[in-house]
Protein backbone atom coordinates (compact mmCIF):
# COMPACT_ATOMS: atom_id res chain seq x y z
CA UNK A 1 0.00 0.00 0.00
CA UNK A 2 1.77 3.62 -0.95
CA UNK A 3 0.16 7.04 0.45
CA UNK A 4 0.75 9.72 -1.11
CA UNK A 5 0.36 13.45 0.17
CA UNK A 6 -0.21 16.14 -2.55
CA UNK A 7 -0.03 19.83 -1.17
CA UNK A 8 -0.58 22.81 -3.06
CA UNK A 9 -2.10 26.07 -1.12
CA UNK A 10 -5.72 26.85 -2.91
CA UNK A 11 -6.36 29.98 -4.24
CA UNK A 12 -9.86 32.18 -4.93
CA UNK A 13 -12.35 28.81 -5.18
CA UNK A 14 -13.96 28.98 -8.43
CA UNK A 15 -11.68 31.77 -9.83
CA UNK A 16 -9.08 31.08 -12.29
CA UNK A 17 -8.37 27.76 -12.06
CA UNK A 18 -8.61 25.09 -15.20
CA UNK A 19 -9.88 21.40 -15.40
CA UNK A 20 -8.13 19.13 -13.06
CA UNK A 21 -5.46 15.90 -13.98
CA UNK A 22 -5.11 12.77 -12.11
CA UNK A 23 -1.44 12.42 -13.56
CA UNK A 24 -1.50 8.70 -12.78
CA UNK A 25 -3.56 8.46 -9.65
CA UNK A 26 -4.68 4.86 -10.82
CA UNK A 27 -1.20 3.45 -9.59
CA UNK A 28 -1.66 4.87 -6.12
CA UNK A 29 -2.74 1.92 -3.98
CA UNK A 30 -2.87 4.01 -0.87
CA UNK A 31 -4.79 7.39 -0.12
CA UNK A 32 -4.13 11.02 -1.11
CA UNK A 33 -4.66 14.12 0.86
CA UNK A 34 -4.61 17.09 -1.86
CA UNK A 35 -6.01 20.67 -2.24
CA UNK A 36 -7.24 21.99 -5.36
CA UNK A 37 -4.62 25.04 -6.43
CA UNK A 38 -4.34 27.37 -9.67
CA UNK A 39 -3.80 24.88 -12.18
CA UNK A 40 -3.84 21.28 -11.47
CA UNK A 41 -4.56 18.74 -8.57
CA UNK A 42 -1.02 17.93 -6.95
CA UNK A 43 -0.65 14.46 -6.82
CA UNK A 44 1.31 11.76 -7.16
CA UNK A 45 2.34 11.60 -10.53
CA UNK A 46 2.93 7.57 -11.10
CA UNK A 47 2.56 5.76 -13.69
CA UNK A 48 1.10 8.25 -16.11
CA UNK A 49 2.81 11.19 -18.46
CA UNK A 50 2.71 14.64 -17.37
CA UNK A 51 0.35 16.60 -19.24
CA UNK A 52 0.90 20.43 -18.96
CA UNK A 53 -2.09 22.31 -19.05
CA UNK A 54 -2.65 25.14 -20.77
CA UNK A 55 -3.72 29.30 -19.61
CA UNK A 56 -6.12 28.72 -16.95
CA UNK A 57 -10.09 29.99 -17.77
CA UNK A 58 -12.25 31.48 -15.37
CA UNK A 59 -13.99 28.59 -13.88
CA UNK A 60 -14.11 25.88 -11.34
CA UNK A 61 -11.83 22.81 -11.67
CA UNK A 62 -13.73 20.51 -13.70
CA UNK A 63 -15.28 17.94 -11.43
CA UNK A 64 -16.15 21.17 -9.02
CA UNK A 65 -19.32 23.07 -8.11
CA UNK A 66 -18.74 26.35 -6.74
CA UNK A 67 -20.85 29.17 -5.45
CA UNK A 68 -19.94 31.81 -3.06
CA UNK A 69 -20.97 29.78 -0.22
CA UNK A 70 -19.44 26.19 -1.30
CA UNK A 71 -17.36 24.00 -3.41
CA UNK A 72 -18.07 20.59 -4.15
CA UNK A 73 -15.65 17.91 -5.33
CA UNK A 74 -16.42 15.26 -7.53
CA UNK A 75 -13.04 13.21 -7.87
CA UNK A 76 -14.69 10.30 -9.49
CA UNK A 77 -14.86 12.54 -12.21
CA UNK A 78 -11.37 13.20 -11.94
CA UNK A 79 -10.21 9.88 -11.58
CA UNK A 80 -12.39 8.75 -14.48
CA UNK A 81 -9.18 7.62 -16.09
CA UNK A 82 -8.39 5.09 -13.69
CA UNK A 83 -9.95 1.42 -13.52
CA UNK A 84 -9.50 1.09 -10.23
CA UNK A 85 -12.49 2.19 -7.52
CA UNK A 86 -12.20 5.27 -5.63
CA UNK A 87 -14.05 6.92 -2.96
CA UNK A 88 -13.41 10.37 -1.15
CA UNK A 89 -14.10 11.97 2.03
CA UNK A 90 -13.21 16.38 1.73
CA UNK A 91 -13.72 18.32 4.88
CA UNK A 92 -15.81 21.82 5.16
CA UNK A 93 -14.26 25.26 4.37
CA UNK A 94 -11.56 25.91 6.73
CA UNK A 95 -9.92 28.95 7.45
CA UNK A 96 -9.73 32.07 9.10
CA UNK A 97 -11.73 35.03 7.85
CA UNK A 98 -12.63 34.80 3.56
CA UNK A 99 -9.58 32.87 2.39
CA UNK A 100 -10.49 28.91 3.19
CA UNK A 101 -9.20 25.71 1.76
CA UNK A 102 -10.52 22.08 2.17
CA UNK A 103 -8.80 18.80 2.81
CA UNK A 104 -9.68 15.90 0.77
CA UNK A 105 -8.56 12.45 1.05
CA UNK A 106 -9.00 9.98 -2.30
CA UNK A 107 -8.81 6.61 -1.96
CA UNK A 108 -8.93 3.51 -3.00
CA UNK A 109 -12.04 1.28 -1.91
CA UNK A 110 -10.30 -2.37 -2.47
CA UNK A 111 -7.61 -1.51 -0.10
CA UNK A 112 -8.60 1.02 2.13
CA UNK A 113 -12.30 2.16 3.77
CA UNK A 114 -12.75 4.93 5.82
CA UNK A 115 -14.00 4.10 9.66
CA UNK A 116 -14.71 7.31 10.82
CA UNK A 117 -14.22 11.06 10.22
CA UNK A 118 -13.34 13.93 12.70
CA UNK A 119 -13.20 17.40 12.33
CA UNK A 120 -10.60 18.91 14.97
CA UNK A 121 -12.03 21.57 16.99
CA UNK A 122 -9.12 23.26 17.93
CA UNK A 123 -10.62 25.07 21.41
CA UNK A 124 -7.48 27.09 21.41
CA UNK A 125 -7.87 28.17 18.06
CA UNK A 126 -3.98 27.21 16.67
CA UNK A 127 -4.52 26.18 13.22
CA UNK A 128 -5.53 28.24 10.55
CA UNK A 129 -6.68 25.69 9.35
CA UNK A 130 -7.75 22.90 11.63
CA UNK A 131 -6.85 19.14 10.88
CA UNK A 132 -9.56 16.58 9.54
CA UNK A 133 -8.76 13.64 10.42
CA UNK A 134 -9.82 10.33 9.53
CA UNK A 135 -9.89 6.56 10.97
CA UNK A 136 -9.18 4.35 7.92
CA UNK A 137 -8.99 0.39 7.60
CA UNK A 138 -6.59 -1.00 6.02
CA UNK A 139 -6.80 -5.12 6.26
CA UNK A 140 -3.66 -5.70 4.11
CA UNK A 141 -0.97 -3.75 6.32
CA UNK A 142 0.44 -4.84 9.39
CA UNK A 143 -1.12 -1.54 10.94
CA UNK A 144 -4.91 -3.21 9.93
CA UNK A 145 -5.92 0.54 11.17
CA UNK A 146 -4.51 3.94 11.55
CA UNK A 147 -5.46 7.59 11.50
CA UNK A 148 -4.43 10.40 8.88
CA UNK A 149 -4.27 13.92 10.28
CA UNK A 150 -3.59 16.28 7.52
CA UNK A 151 -2.08 20.26 8.14
CA UNK A 152 -1.29 22.69 6.02
CA UNK A 153 0.27 25.08 8.50
CA UNK A 154 -0.17 28.71 7.91
CA UNK A 155 3.76 29.83 7.24
CA UNK A 156 4.66 32.56 10.18
CA UNK A 157 2.99 30.08 12.58
CA UNK A 158 4.01 26.52 11.21
CA UNK A 159 6.63 26.07 14.68
CA UNK A 160 3.31 26.95 17.03
CA UNK A 161 1.19 25.01 14.43
CA UNK A 162 3.39 21.49 14.10
CA UNK A 163 4.08 22.04 17.88
CA UNK A 164 -0.39 21.80 18.45
CA UNK A 165 -0.07 18.38 16.71
CA UNK A 166 0.83 16.81 19.43
CA UNK A 167 -2.47 17.68 20.97
CA UNK A 168 -4.24 16.65 18.55
CA UNK A 169 -2.12 13.24 18.90
CA UNK A 170 -3.87 13.27 22.24
CA UNK A 171 -7.37 14.18 21.17
CA UNK A 172 -7.23 11.80 18.95
CA UNK A 173 -5.65 8.84 21.65
CA UNK A 174 -8.79 9.63 23.42
CA UNK A 175 -11.25 9.48 21.18
CA UNK A 176 -10.64 6.58 19.13
CA UNK A 177 -7.93 4.69 21.37
CA UNK A 178 -5.44 4.61 19.09
CA UNK A 179 -1.80 5.73 18.65
CA UNK A 180 -1.34 4.52 14.91
CA UNK A 181 -1.27 7.89 13.42
CA UNK A 182 0.15 9.76 10.74
CA UNK A 183 0.81 13.29 10.26
CA UNK A 184 0.91 14.52 6.92
CA UNK A 185 1.50 17.55 4.42
CA UNK A 186 2.63 20.83 4.50
CA UNK A 187 4.16 21.85 7.28
CA UNK A 188 6.26 25.00 6.56
CA UNK A 189 9.02 22.92 8.42
CA UNK A 190 11.73 24.12 7.06
CA UNK A 191 13.86 27.80 6.23
CA UNK A 192 12.25 31.12 7.18
CA UNK A 193 9.50 29.44 8.98
CA UNK A 194 10.61 26.52 11.03
CA UNK A 195 14.31 27.41 12.39
CA UNK A 196 16.56 24.88 13.81
CA UNK A 197 16.09 26.87 17.39
CA UNK A 198 11.99 26.48 17.18
CA UNK A 199 12.71 22.18 17.34
CA UNK A 200 13.33 21.99 20.83
CA UNK A 201 10.02 24.12 21.84
CA UNK A 202 8.19 21.29 19.25
CA UNK A 203 6.77 18.33 21.29
CA UNK A 204 6.14 16.40 17.55
CA UNK A 205 9.63 16.34 17.69
CA UNK A 206 11.19 16.28 20.68
CA UNK A 207 8.93 13.07 21.65
CA UNK A 208 10.42 9.68 20.97
CA UNK A 209 6.99 8.50 20.57
CA UNK A 210 6.92 10.03 17.14
CA UNK A 211 9.13 9.23 13.59
CA UNK A 212 9.62 11.17 11.22
CA UNK A 213 9.92 10.07 7.47
CA UNK A 214 10.79 12.99 5.63
CA UNK A 215 14.41 14.57 7.03
CA UNK A 216 15.04 17.61 7.46
CA UNK A 217 17.74 17.69 4.58
CA UNK A 218 14.89 16.84 1.95
CA UNK A 219 13.78 19.31 -0.77
CA UNK A 220 10.43 19.47 -1.49
CA UNK A 221 10.11 22.28 -3.48
CA UNK A 222 10.03 22.93 -7.04
CA UNK A 223 11.86 26.33 -7.14
CA UNK A 224 14.80 27.28 -6.44
CA UNK A 225 14.60 27.37 -2.70
CA UNK A 226 15.60 24.32 -1.11
CA UNK A 227 13.18 23.74 2.25
CA UNK A 228 11.41 20.10 3.88
CA UNK A 229 8.44 22.22 3.87
CA UNK A 230 6.45 18.71 3.67
CA UNK A 231 6.75 15.94 6.18
CA UNK A 232 5.52 12.43 7.48
CA UNK A 233 5.69 12.01 10.78
CA UNK A 234 4.32 8.47 12.27
CA UNK A 235 3.74 7.06 15.43
CA UNK A 236 2.14 3.50 17.31
CA UNK A 237 4.12 0.65 16.72
CA UNK A 238 1.44 -1.25 14.84
CA UNK A 239 2.04 1.69 12.18
CA UNK A 240 6.01 1.81 12.68
CA UNK A 241 6.21 -1.64 12.26
CA UNK A 242 3.96 -1.27 8.59
CA UNK A 243 6.29 0.85 7.26
CA UNK A 244 8.34 -0.03 4.30
CA UNK A 245 12.00 1.01 5.09
CA UNK A 246 13.94 3.79 3.55
CA UNK A 247 9.89 4.25 1.57
CA UNK A 248 9.26 7.75 2.16
CA UNK A 249 11.12 9.98 -0.20
CA UNK A 250 9.50 12.98 -2.05
CA UNK A 251 8.94 12.39 -5.44
CA UNK A 252 10.18 15.07 -7.89
CA UNK A 253 7.76 14.85 -10.70
CA UNK A 254 10.39 17.29 -12.35
CA UNK A 255 13.30 14.77 -12.95
CA UNK A 256 10.86 11.61 -13.68
CA UNK A 257 8.68 13.44 -16.69
CA UNK A 258 12.02 15.72 -17.78
CA UNK A 259 10.23 19.46 -17.37
CA UNK A 260 11.69 22.40 -17.75
CA UNK A 261 11.20 24.28 -14.62
CA UNK A 262 8.13 26.23 -16.18
CA UNK A 263 6.25 23.67 -16.50
CA UNK A 264 6.78 22.12 -13.55
CA UNK A 265 5.56 24.97 -11.85
CA UNK A 266 2.14 24.69 -13.80
CA UNK A 267 1.99 21.80 -12.00
CA UNK A 268 2.28 22.63 -8.65
CA UNK A 269 5.44 24.59 -6.67
CA UNK A 270 5.80 21.70 -4.27
CA UNK A 271 6.67 17.68 -4.77
CA UNK A 272 4.59 15.00 -3.32
CA UNK A 273 6.14 13.05 -0.79
CA UNK A 274 4.88 9.53 -0.04
CA UNK A 275 5.50 6.33 1.57
CA UNK A 276 4.52 2.51 1.35
CA UNK A 277 3.03 0.19 4.38
CA UNK A 278 3.59 -3.59 3.78
CA UNK A 279 1.41 -6.18 4.89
Amino acid sequence: MQMTMGSIPAEQWGVGTSPVSCRGVGRMAGVTTRRWGRQVAHGAARGGAAVPVGPAEPGPPQGCASTDSHVTVRPFHLCSVSSSPYDYEISGPLGRENYKEMYLFIYRTDVVSVVDTYQYEDPQDTFSREPFILRVSAPHTKAGEFVMVPLHSAPHDAAAEIDALYDVYLAVVNKWGTDNIVFLGDFNADCAYVKPSDWSSIRLRTSDVFKWLIPDSSDTTVGKSDCAYDRIVVCGAKLKRSIVPNSATVYNFQRAFQLEQEEALAVSDHYPVEVKLTA
